[in-house]
């Protein structure tokens, strides 16, 4: 196995007018393990997220996954090259079923002809059984197995953040980062939030998470990543990085000075 991470981003950079929201930024992610990216508010974290993702273009800078340079690709083009995505706010169809709001995901990630679509080709009936399959087996990895005839809008909050995670799983994605996941839920439904990341590092995928909730990241994560004023101070197990002075003075110092 090689010792290369599997995404790596250098000297990532991102203004917004005379706003430096990602400083120079530089973070190793190794295959088969939970990162977390953690901060105060307004620190960079879903800057980040969305420079990786492609949602919003740094300025300067380099992004690989498995060596594969993703600078300034589009988002659908860094999909298929195995990163997929959640996002802070909840964006699902409500109106589709929940099996329906996967299937878009898989069939967005598929090279599926327009002429193979309106013949009814073999390859497309065999694209679409496989993003039957993918979708299926996506909801049943969050638990989500057996409500997937019934409409999104039915499911409570917390389902409704897991079937944002189904669907990126939809993908097959090598790495998937998740944007506050935990967002919303209470303390027994984060818990088994917790739980189904678990899964998902045991299924061999590479977890990137940005994360309020300190003790669901600390349980959880192999590493952690620390941003401040959109510069990183800090990386390590989450043992370190809780007593990095660096980090007590991001959390506690903010406080008090505000205070």
């Amino acid at each position: 196995m090689s010792d290369r991470p599997i995404l790596a981003a250098r000297g990532v950079t991102k203004r917004f007018g005379g706003l430096v929201a990602l400083d120079n930024v530089d973070l190793d992610v190794p295959r088969g393990v939970v990162q977390a990216i953690i901060g105060p508010n307004g620190s960079g974290k879903t800057t980040l997220l969305n420079a990786l993702s492609g949602a919003s273009h740094a300025d300067a800078g380099s992004i690989q996954i498995d060596g594969r340079e993703l600078f300034r690709l589009k988002p659908h083009q860094i999909a298929r090259s195995g990163l997929a995505r959640t996002f802070q706010t909840i964006r699902i169809f409500t109106n589709l079923s929940v099996i329906e709001n996967v299937k878009v995901a898989g069939a967005c990630n598929t090279r599926t002809s327009l002429f193979g679509i309106v013949t009814g080709s073999a390859h497309q009936k065999q694209s679409e059984a496989e993003i039957e399959h993918r979708a299926r087996e996506a909801l049943q990895i969050v638990g989500l197995g057996g409500r997937a005839d019934d409409r999104a809008a039915q499911l409570p909050y917390a389902q409704q953040r897991l079937l944002e995670i189904a669907r990126a799983l939809a993908s097959k994605p090598d790495v998937l980062l998740l944007d506050e996941p935990a967002a919303g839920m209470n303390m027994t439904e984060s818990m088994k939030l917790l739980g189904t990341i678990a899964d998902l590092k045991t299924s061999g995928i590479t977890i990137l998470l940005v994360e309020h909730n300190v003790r669901l990241v600390m349980g959880i994560s192999d590493r952690v990543a620390v941003l401040d004023f959109g510069k990183k101070i800090a990386e390590g197990t989450p043992d370190e990085v809780q007593r990095n002075p660096a980090v007590i003075e991001a959390y506690l110092g903010r406080r008090h000075r505000h205070a």
